[in-house]
């Protein structure tokens, strides 16, 4: 048996065919049609990346305990879980937040890997002083939502000197590598493919050759790399979604190579393939552009998801039932026959691929700090802070970094030990206070009617449903070994059971 996950970063899946898109060319996503099952109710877990990989490895939510940050030394990893067991697991990816101190440990748990630099800002090429030529002169820094001009913003500019060609671009070179590997072990059985790009996340840089495809008529200054509110003129909104759409059509470039190898080599027979994304991305909508600093709107948590299993054969389907990427690590354990850990939340979904069983009837998501959201099927709860301070918020961790830096010292310094709980197999761990850094009381709480109202326009004001809204959401909070301080930080009524604890 052997797997390929092909992963995708800030997929918007109402940019593609499957989902009803008439005007984005993507031929290859459309043959997942064909070929795989599509995932109508895949929701996200933990935000954004990081969180989000931290839940590939180890089935269960990051956001309820902690912010962006590696993995940790109790946490069981689904790659290296395989490897010890006998697959063999490689990585091909271009997603430079791996190379940062809050990516650090997720590699490495890998049998191999091979990763490509020069995606947005990483910090690759070495020119200690930066002249600024004067076609960047010309070009509008990104900002980000504080006002404060991008860091990310000079190297990006750096990397782009050396991506003159198509071939020498990230995710192109992800892609022929992945392709080398799969021509090297497709008669060899007992692998794990980890096909990772970082596109199409922003900035969207891509080639003129996708874009002129979706005659774009804008002539204003350079604009690609679109940031918090929305502020532009309509032609540049327009721009930016031509922008993203040509992107989406490189994706789908390099996927269709993906699958005319598996066609090449009769892979369908004994190889999964899971096709996903961490996120989706506001494009316009809502008057934002992202995914971090507003409330988690559809177009970011709803997200794209198709998966073909070996065993069933069940294609050109679609399944309703509601998962998430916690599912994504049993999933492939069931399918190599290696047992699921206890610590995993997610479920395995051989029999919802089979008959569209449903493994749970509501998920919670968010970002640490954030809403904490739910969705049951018929509505979505996104339950503010009860505090405009957003306290009491803690980091509980024993790998004390952030992004792309060490906790400081005056954050380690005020450090607890926390008492031991189930999620770090009852290990104590360090709790350090959080800062509030996306500020989201000021859009309260929040509950949409999706199935009557599916963009998302119409907040819903009805105390009955809030109450019972409520109610579903502490069930799964406990099933999630909620902290206690995130009960109090969203003015709920902790479990009775956790009271004491």
């Amino acid at each position: 048996m052997k797997a390929i996950i092909i992963f995708f970063d800030s997929l918007n899946r109402h940019f593609l065919p499957n989902y009803g898109n008439d005007w984005v060319n993507a031929p290859n996503f459309k043959r997942l049609d064909e070929k795989t099952l599509t995932f109508d109710r895949s929701y996200v877990g933990s935000m954004p990346c990081m969180p989000a990989r931290r839940e590939l490895h180890t089935g269960r939510h990051n956001f309820l305990h902690r912010e962006w940050g590696p993995l940790e030394p109790f946490d069981d990893s689904m790659p290296e879980i395989l490897k010890k067991a006998g697959v063999y697991t490689h990585m091909i990816t271009d997603h430079f937040h791996y190379w940062e101190d809050g990516g650090a440990t997720f590699h490495n748990r890998f049998s191999s890997y091979e990763m490509i630099r020069g995606q947005e800002g990483d910090h690759w090429k070495g020119e200690a002083e930066y002249k600024e030529d004067k076609e960047f002169l010309s070009i509008p820094e990104p900002h980000s939502g504080s006002g404060k001009v991008s860091s990310l913003w000079r190297y990006d500019r750096i990397n782009r000197k050396y991506m003159d060609t198509e071939e020498k671009q990230p995710q192109s070179k992800v892609f022929s590598l992945s392709c080398e590997f799969i021509e090297k072990n497709s008669s060899y059985n007992n692998w794990l493919l980890h096909i990772e790009t970082f596109d199409p996340h922003e900035p969207f840089f891509v080639k003129d050759k996708y874009l002129e495809q979706y005659k774009d008529t804008y002539s204003g200054p350079e604009f690609d790399w679109p940031r918090g509110e929305v502020k532009e003129s309509p032609e540049a909104v327009e721009h930016i979604r031509k922008k993203y759409a040509a992107l989406v059509s490189m994706c789908d470039k390099n996927l269709g190579m993906i699958l005319d190898l598996m066609d090449k080599h009769n892979m369908w027979e004994d190889t999964m393939l899971i096709v996903g994304t961490d996120h989706g991305f506001l494009l316009g909508e809502h008057g934002w552009w992202g995914k971090n600093l507003m409330p988690y709107y559809n177009e970011i948590a709803n997200t794209p998801l198709f998966i073909w299993d070996p065993r069933s054969k069940k294609k050109n389907e679609r399944r309703n039932a509601i998962v998430q990427m916690i599912d994504w690590a049993p999933t492939l354990l069931d399918y190599f026959d290696v047992a699921i850990p206890e610590t995993m939340k997610g479920k395995s979904l051989k029999e919802t691929i089979e008959t569209d069983v449903p493994v749970r009837k509501e998920c919670i998501y968010g970002v640490h700090g954030g809403h904490v959201n739910m969705y049951d099927g018929n509505y979505t709860y996104m339950r503010a802070p009860a505090f405009k301070e957003n306290k009491p918020l803690y980091n509980y961790t024993l790998m004390p970094m952030h992004m792309n830096k060490l906790f400081s010292v005056d954050e380690i310094k005020d450090a607890e030990l926390s008492e031991p709980v189930n999620y770090s197999k009852n290990v104590p761990v360090l709790k350090f206070r959080a800062e509030d850094k996306y500020k989201i009381y000021k859009y309260g709480t929040l509950i949409f009617d999706i199935n009557n109202d599916p963009k998302q326009l119409y907040p819903v004001k009805d105390k009955a449903l809030e109450q019972n809204l409520t109610e579903k959401l502490i069930k799964n909070m406990e099933f999630h070994e909620s902290p206690k301080d995130q009960y109090t930080r969203l003015g709920l009524n902790m479990p009775k059971e956790k009271k004491n604890v």
